[in-house]
């Protein structure tokens, strides 16, 4: 999730992209952008009476982020305090620290999920054979 160069640029002609063709180059709805638009993790500039949304090649970098750390499970507010310590004090260091202590905690979280998981299946095989044994004598 550490900021990064945009990977590509706007459409020829255009000082942004709209919402459509960030929609479809990244395979999500243009609804799932307003919402991070409304959690604040995204910052189109408006045009026109303030209805057309423009996505610039750092808010693109943004969403691309967002979509990046909604993939290794993270909330979007966990999202929105990494992206938005890359514009505060300290900027670039800061943002990298908040995001190793998140991937760390993640990572913990996930291998307790996984322990418990195995303890299940583990329980289930039990109960497997013991319910094939009796189907067994039946």
């Amino acid at each position: 999730m550490v900021r990064t160069a945009p990977t590509g640029t706007a459409p020829t002609g255009t000082a942004g992209y709209s919402i459509r063709e960030l929609a479809q180059e990244l395979s999500i709805s243009t609804r799932s952008i307003r919402l991070y638009e409304d959690k604040g993790l995204i910052r189109p500039s408006r045009r026109g009476s303030g209805k057309v949304r423009v996505f610039s090649n750092a808010e693109r970098t943004r969403l691309l982020l967002t979509l990046r750390g909604k993939r290794l499970g993270f909330s979007l507010a966990e999202i929105k305090s990494i992206l938005d310590l890359y514009e505060g004090p300290g900027g670039g260091k800061a943002q990298m620290e908040k995001f190793l202590s998140t991937l760390v905690a993640h990572r913990e979280e996930l291998e307790a999920k996984l322990h418990d998981i195995q303890a299940q299946l583990q329980e289930i095989a039990v109960h497997e054979r013991q319910c094939k044994k009796l189907l067994r004598k039946l």
